[in-house]
C-alpha cells in the first residue's frame, strides 16, 4: 500500500509564506516523477509544479518567482516553498507521485486558505 502524506497547509495573510511536504511511504516501484496539484473554487484539478526524473522543475505562470518545488527521488520526499503567497493561492493542494511503472499516487490535500 503506497501512501503520500502532506503536510504544513494552514492559513496565512497575503504577502506571506508557506512551505508544504510530502513524504511516500510503502512498497512500490521507483519513482519517476513527483508534483503538487491544487484544486481551487473550480472544479479543475491544476497543476503547480512538477519534477520528472532529474530534469528541471515545471511551474503553472500564475506561481513562477513566487513557488519553488525541490524533489529528493530517492528519499521520496517533495517540497513546496510557496512565497509572496495571493488570495488566488487559496485550494487545497494535492501531492502527485509517479513510479516506474506509470501509476499514479495521490496524497489527501492539505488546505492553504491566503486571507488578510
Amino acid at each position: 500500500q503506497v501512501q503520500l502524506v502532506e503536510s504544513g497547509g494552514g492559513s496565512v495573510q497575503p504577502g506571506g509564506s508557506l512551505r508544504l511536504s510530502c513524504v511516500a511511504s510503502g512498497i512500490f516501484p521507483r519513482l519517476n516523477a513527483m508534483a503538487w496539484y491544487r484544486t481551487g473554487p473550480g472544479p479543475q484539478r491544476e497543476l503547480v509544479a512538477g519534477v520528472i526524473g532529474g530534469g528541471q522543475p515545471n511551474y503553472a505562470d500564475s506561481v513562477k518567482g513566487r513557488f519553488t518545488i525541490s524533489v529528493d527521488i530517492a528519499k521520496n520526499t517533495e517540497f513546496l516553498q510557496m512565497n509572496s503567497l495571493k488570495p488566488e493561492d487559496t485550494a487545497i493542494y494535492y501531492c502527485n507521485a509517479v513510479d516506474m511503472m506509470g501509476d499514479e499516487y495521490w496524497g489527501p490535500g492539505t488546505q492553504v486558505t491566503v486571507s488578510a
